[in-house]
Formats: structure tokens, sequence, C-alpha cells
């Protein structure tokens, strides 16, 4: 730190200088990343609301009774008509939180000690982070050959010490839908608290099957859906960080809370302390802004592109690796390496993809900031190296 204070234009150049060596989504480069640039909108709300802070609710009564609308405009997009939950940071906060959630009620309930997950290869690293923060084991469920879950191997790894099976609606790596109905019903025959990662899928599924598009149910229509994780920070274009965790009942997050005696709410089930309502604030206008019919909309929209996308490469001779089921295409060169492909797709005009690991694959994920302009010159490039 200096000594003496330095001048705002000096600080605020060299912040210039810095940033101009971050990528920006509107150059259409970034290929990989299931974020996005927000929506003006949400950026004009979320500054109103920088100094709030959720994680001292009864300081900021208004902000705390727009996280929970927010919570109910989710819950009811989810087929749940009283929701519980928060706005986080993330994904990974919201998947910890299910994981805890699942962990303690097992404690508390079934005396279970010693818990085990079950879930998928495909599940978010996350789960690994939540497995190793509360000393659980994670039991890897076995993928069919669609690259989903193999509903029987689900069935096989159950024991007296499983606490959650784990189910993703919208894979980080191809965007693939679980058969979560099926797996919905052994969680709840065998009375096993069930999750679903919904945090790319939560907030386009709805929207495209409003528009015609044709899925199976993953949401609380299911009975034995305990918990969702949905990121409004991804197809919600809402400001970072926003992520979101519904939980079906109140005593889920009853079984987390930890006493916060010095603090206007007694009780705390957040796995952060302090929390920006900048962000809940955003999400919720950009909620009422949208609409149904707005998001259904741009949903509607990225899938064109998805479909527009498989086309072409398989017009050019690139083998897609599975049917998209949402905005994200995986594919691969009929002889180079994806990490070969996408070294050189970067340095012949700074394009960033990111590789698959199951299946190894160059994985694209359709965002709002992605053009068709941007995937013709994509595209163009791809020919050139094919």
């Amino acid at each position: 730190m200096n000594d003496l204070p330095i001048d705002k234009d000096e600080i605020l150049n060299e912040l210039d200088l810095i940033q101009q060596k971050d990528l920006k989504y509107s150059d259409g480069r970034i290929l990989g990343s299931m974020c996005t640039e927000a929506h003006p909108f949400g950026k004009e709300i979320y500054i109103k609301f920088l100094d709030s802070n959720l994680g001292d609710p009864g300081l900021f009564k208004g902000t705390k009774s727009i996280e929970d609308k927010t919570i109910q405009i989710i819950g009811k997009l989810l087929n749940l008509d009283n929701a519980y939950g928060n706005i986080v940071t993330g994904g990974t906060e919201a998947n910890i939180m299910a994981i805890r959630a699942a962990r303690n009620h097992a404690r508390k309930y079934k005396n279970i000690k010693y818990g085990e997950i079950i879930l998928p290869k495909s599940a978010h690293f996350s789960f690994k982070k939540a497995a190793d923060m509360m000393c659980l084991k994670i039991v890897e469920a076995d993928l069919d050959e669609n690259y989903k879950i193999d509903v029987e191997s689900i069935k096989d790894k159950i024991t007296e010490n499983t606490v959650a099976i784990v189910a993703i609606a919208g894979t980080t790596e191809l965007g693939l839908i679980d058969p979560i109905e099926e797996i919905s019903k052994i969680a709840h025959e065998n009375n096993i608290y069930f999750h679903v990662d919904a945090a790319f899928g939560g907030f386009s599924i709805p929207f495209l099957k409003e528009s015609g598009y044709e899925y199976p149910e993953f949401d609380f229509k299911l009975p034995g859906v305990c918990s969702i994780t949905v990121d409004p920070h991804k197809m919600g274009l809402a400001p970072i960080p926003a992520g979101g965790i519904i939980f079906r009942k109140k005593e889920y997050l009853e079984v987390m809370a930890i006493d916060s005696p010095y603090l206007t709410v007694k009780t705390q089930s957040t796995i952060v302390g302090t929390r920006l309502g900048a962000s809940t604030a955003a999400t919720y206008g950009l909620l009422k802004y949208f609409g149904r019919k707005g998001y259904s909309k741009l949903a509607t929209r990225l899938m064109d592109n998805t479909f527009f996308l498989k086309e072409s490469l398989e017009k050019i001779g690139y083998e897609v690796i599975v049917e998209p089921e949402l905005n994200i295409i995986a594919f691969n060169h009929p002889t180079k390496s994806p990490q070969k492909l996408s070294e050189e797709l970067e340095k012949i005009n700074g394009w960033k993809v990111s590789v698959a690991n199951c299946p190894n694959a160059i994985r694209i994920v359709l965002m709002n900031h992605v053009t068709k302009t941007h995937l013709k010159e994509f595209l163009a490039d791809l020919e050139k190296l094919y």
C-alpha cells in the first residue's frame, strides 16, 4: 500500500490498462462459458443495492423481502407453490447447501453418521467440494451410452449410508438432462434426499417448454425432488454473483441453521455470512422485466443458434458427440485431439473454447453474447483447420 493518496484518474487509468487483459463477452470469442454479460437493466439495479447485506436481513428488510419474492417466483417456475431458499453466490454454493441439508437431515432423522452421496460422473465438481468439506463418500453412478445416469446403476449403489442422490438438468459438459423422473421414484421409494442440479437448465427448460420444446419432468412436480439449484447469472442474465437454491420444505433450511446471536436474525442457514443484496434485487428486476415470454424468446433464439452450429459442423465434417438438448454443443475433429484443436483455434483468431472431459471433446456454450455472426466467423476458421 502506498503512503500517500493517489489521484483517482491515475488509479482508473491503471485499472483500465489491467482490464484490457480481460476478454470481453461482446467480442464473441468466449465460447466455453456458462456465464454471459449481465443485462444493462440488471446492472442498473445492482448498483442501487450495492450496500445491502442479506447476511443481516433485519437491517435490510426491504432487500430481504425482495429475496423472499424472488424465491417464490423461481419456485413457481419450478412447480413449487411454497418455496424456501436463498439467492447465493452461484451453483457451487447452492449445491453445497443442498448436500449439507441432506447430510444434516439424515443425521437428525436417520442417525446416519458416515454418509454417502450417489452422483454421476457428469456431475459438476462442486459436489467434490461438498463431499470433501462434509466428510462424505462419493459413490459414482454409471453413465449410459448417451452420457446420462444409468438408472439401474443407482439402484445397485444405494446403501443404508446413502444420504443423497444427485441428478443433473443440463450437464456442464454436454447440456444433457438425466432421467430425473425415474430417479425421483427411486429416491421417494427409498426415503432418500434427491437434489437436482439445474444450475444451467433451470432457467431455460421451463421457458423452452412454453415455446413448444418437449422435455421430461425435472422439477418439483416430481414428489421425490427435495431441492433444485438454478443460477440466474447464467441463462437469467443477472449480474454475478447470483445462484439460487430452492428447497421443497423449510425443515431443510432448519437442519442447517446456526445460531447468529449478535445479528438481527438469530439463525443463519447459508454457507456465507455477509451476502450481497444487489444480485438478488437485480434478479428480481429481470424476472419482472423479461417475464415468461421474454425468457422464452431468449431461450428459443439460443437453441436456434445451437442447431445452426450443429448442422454447420456436420456439413464441414466434424463429429457432433450427442444431439443437443440445451444450448451446448460438443464435437471433435476426425484426426486432431480436442486439446490440439483448442490451441489452434486460439492462435488463429483468439477463440476461447473449452475441452470437455466426459467425453473428451471441444465444448461450445451458446450464450446470449454469441451471435450468429460470431458463429459464422468461427465456422469459417474451423473449415480452414479441417
